[in-house]
């Protein structure tokens, strides 16, 4: 196995890498026709424009929608098969590290650590793959096609969108890194459950270990929940305070003549195709950090036959810094 995260996605999925960077592409570069179409409509109903342009306009605005959409349908089923053919890829390849020879102490804790691999920690490190490099080529292609569209509209309304998004590069991270944390804890933990499992034979627990361990994993979890759903409390607390910088410029602008309102409706539409990818951008760095930690396990799992308790590999450590 490679030492790498991406090392493992490159090599489990190959060239279908590019075909998801292209249709990401396609995606983004038609990201902001809807905006300015939305424009023209507005400013040709206010306007007192032909009925005619704004049956075109709509007209046009359906043909982009379901050829987006439809892109979007193709690309997220073929990124769904390329994390399907990673998690079938890294099963196989825990079975073929099953260690040879050992103590049957050593091989019943190395089989409860294959054991937690190949039914739950392959799936989430496995699906990442299909995802790993178009996801954050689309949203962060998105982002700056909408923000340079907004720009050549009204620079000074831009700064305000492009404010509100400046403090949650600071905070998320740091937030993340306290998920992270938690995340190997949790991992190593079930895996010392597994390795009792099977040490036994079957699910007791004679002498309260398990129970504290099981009582121990849903602190964790609680903890984990805590940050998670706080960062999000704190990422739609800034997008509405984006929203009434919106309605505040906007409005004074058209009040006072220097834009028109189909701008201030543009805006409005470009912040939420901002916060939309913005929070997939968020979600895809949460999953590739919480998915180094968790391949930087599984790889010392499959080098050494088996995981100390609580122990992390060194590229765990090392991603969070």
């Amino acid at each position: 196995m490679p030492r790498k995260l991406y090392g493992f996605v490159f090599r489990s999925s190959g060239w279908h890498q590019l075909v998801t960077a292209i249709l990401s592409v396609m995606l983004f570069t038609a990201g902001t026709i809807p905006l300015e179409i939305q424009r023209r409509i507005v400013n040709a109903a206010t306007e007192n424009g032909s009925y005619r342009t704004i049956a075109f306009l709509v007209l046009l605005y359906i043909l982009l929608a379901l050829t987006e959409g439809t892109v979007k349908l193709v690309l997220k089923i073929y990124s769904s098969w390329i994390g399907e053919a990673a998690v079938r890829r890294l099963r196989l390849q825990m079975f073929q590290a099953a260690p040879a020879s050992g103590t049957s102490s050593s091989m019943m804790a190395s089989e409860g650590v294959q054991l937690s691999i190949i039914l739950a920690e392959a799936e989430p490190v496995g699906g990442f793959v299909g995802t790993s490099i178009s996801e954050p080529l689309l949203q962060i292609g998105i982002l700056t096609a909408v923000c340079s569209y907004l720009v050549y509209l009204q620079p000074m309304m831009t700064i305000i969108v492009i404010t509100i998004f400046l403090p949650q590069s600071g905070f998320v991270p740091i937030m993340q890194a306290a998920i992270n944390r938690r995340v190997g804890k949790k991992i190593s933990i079930m895996r010392n459950v597994s390795e009792d499992i099977v040490e036994m034979g079957r699910a007791i627990d004679t002498n309260g270990l398990q129970a504290s361990r099981i009582g121990d994993v849903f602190r964790i979890n609680m903890s984990i929940y805590k940050i998670k759903f706080t960062m999000n409390f704190m990422m739609n607390m800034m997008t509405q305070i984006g929203y009434a910088g919106i309605f505040a410029t906007g409005g004074y602008l058209v009040v006072t003549g220097k834009t028109e309102i189909g701008t201030v409706v543009a805006f409005i539409s470009g912040l939420s195709k901002i916060n939309d990818p913005w929070g997939d951008l968020v979600n895809w760095y949460r999953d590739l950090r919480v998915t180094q930690v968790k391949y930087g396990l599984i790889y010392n799992s499959a080098q050494i036959g088996t995981v100390s308790a609580g122990e992390l590999p060194l590229e765990a450590h090392s991603s969070k810094t």
